[in-house]
């Protein structure tokens, strides 16, 4: 069984409590033996699958897979090209060079439903929405690459999961995946080590010592 659950704000991805006032996932009345593959931390929103399946944990979050994810990210800011480009390029986030990916501006922004609670947002400083395709997921890593480029995270939400887009489901609400999608999910991983997504910059590499370790498959949020 794989299921899609659209997660809302102030919900951990997780069954028990960590002494917080956020929800969890006990919450929302899943099958029993569900667990959910992969995470978003507690004030990121969206697609979010679970399963009772053990083997799709490492076949969707083995970095080797190269499995893709698009997040968007409502930023502080207009971001300029260059710092869509340094995105897109991979930037240092505590001392490691995040692996190459897609980031384009959301034009128009998504529709999405508000958030509870409102996104603090500056009055006297626009936003933007933009879209950021990664097959590495280090904690909280989007919104840790969206402040090294000088525009911090207001609101993320997770759009998609391999090629198996949110299916529109409102926040809290969750259903199994047909065939057809359950392929989708499952699908998009990249092999190819000459890709865009294997070749890692030079620039900014830091001994080893200091080196996180490369195998770590939380996911960002």
């Amino acid at each position: 069984m794989l299921i899609a659950f659209n997660k809302p704000f102030g919900v951990l991805s997780q069954f028990t409590g960590d002494g917080s006032a956020n929800r969890t996932l006990a919450e929302f009345g899943f099958p029993a033996g569900v667990y959910p593959i992969g995470r978003l931390d507690a004030d990121s929103e969206g697609l979010l699958l679970l399963s009772d399946e053990g083997a799709l944990n490492a076949r969707l979050l083995e970095p080797s897979r190269a499995h893709p994810r698009v997040y968007w990210a409502q930023v502080e800011g207009v971001p300029s090209e260059e710092a869509l480009n340094r995105l897109s390029r991979g930037i240092e986030v505590r001392g490691r060079m995040t692996l190459p990916c897609r980031a384009r501006l959301l034009d128009p922004p998504p529709k999405l439903p508000p958030r509870v609670p409102p996104v603090r947002a500056r009055k006297t400083v626009p936003d933007r929405w933009i879209a950021l395709e990664l097959v590495e997921g280090k904690n909280r890593q989007v919104r840790r690459m969206t402040a090294a480029a000088g525009h911090p995270t207001l609101r993320l939400y997770r759009a998609q999961i391999g090629g198996f887009k949110a299916p529109g489901l409102a926040p809290g609400q969750w259903r199994p995946l047909t065939p057809e999608e359950r392929a989708l999910a499952l699908g998009g991983g990249r092999r190819d080590k000459s890709s865009i997504y294997f070749s890692r910059p030079r620039r900014g590499r830091v001994p080893a010592r200091g080196r996180r370790n490369p195998r770590a498959i939380q996911k960002p949020g």
